[in-house]
């Protein structure tokens, strides 16, 4: 397959990636098969799609932090907690078998889509009136455990993050998804690092699609601060279908 033919296949994915991710997280599991599809093997298609999907984020955090929409007092706690919980994972996983999570994501996927279904007040704006240190050690266990999923696992982190922010820490869910996006880019730029270190980065691949990915991001960005739950929760239901068959698709072939 030429590159012609792999911009193709890429680059209106990893728009809707990026348009994904950024209203609701998981945009990873649409613009990592797209690579696959396009022909890369799959470490490449790990690196290529760090690249890509980093330069967008960027741009959809920027988006939210111009428009007010993060919370800065639980930056540091949350990005601190996140990448300490994702190097736990990551060592978790040399040591444990990725099938029993696996298999616990099975039951706990079409829970988590109920509870979005049917939660009354999940995305409506409460009164917020925690004190300070009960936020910031509610928000450090949040972002530890979510660490470390995403570390051992993976997918759908950035759904997650934004759950946690809306239903333990009742941010309105457009602040959740702005520091949902300040944790994943964070994390993504010491990936980007590793990955282009080891050479695993396709740029002819990666630059292009990383146009696409920042266009997307700043839609999804643009349009979630505008409507809020009304694009969160349709999205995120989408989001969490997608990673459902993607689970049941990895253990029928392993």
């Amino acid at each position: 397959m030429d590159l012609y033919q792999q911009l193709l296949i890429a680059c209106p994915l990893v728009f809707l990636a990026g348009f994904v991710d950024a209203v609701a997280g998981g945009g990873g599991l649409i613009s990592l098969p797209a690579y696959y599809m396009a022909g890369l093997p799959p470490h490449l298609a790990l690196g290529t799609n760090k690249m890509s999907s980093s330069i967008g984020t960027v741009f959809s955090t920027a988006t939210y932090f111009r428009g007010g929409f993060v919370y800065k007092r639980i930056i540091p706690v949350s990005v601190a907690g996140a990448l300490i919980g994702s190097w736990i994972g990551a060592q978790c996983a040399l040591l444990l078998n990725e099938q029993f999570l696996r298999w616990l994501m099975v039951a706990l996927v079409p829970a988590l889509a109920i509870f979005t279904v049917f939660k009354k007040g999940l995305f409506t704006p409460e009164e917020r009136n925690m004190p300070q240190v009960k936020e910031q050690i509610i928000t450090a266990v949040a972002a530890l455990s979510i660490g470390w999923y995403d570390g051992f696992f993976g997918p759908g982190t950035g759904m997650f993050l934004i759950l946690a922010f809306v239903g333990i820490l009742k941010l309105n869910p457009v602040t959740a998804s702005g520091n949902a996006k300040v944790i994943n880019l964070c994390s993504n730029i010491a990936a980007v690092a590793a990955f282009a270190a080891g050479g695993k980065v396709f740029y002819a691949l990666a630059l292009p699609c990383a146009a696409f990915s920042i266009f997307g991001n700043l839609l999804g960005a643009r349009l979630t601060i505008k409507n809020g739950a009304k694009i969160i929760k349709p999205v995120m239901l989408v989001v969490v279908f997608i990673l459902l068959i993607t689970i049941i698709k990895d253990l029928v072939l392993n």
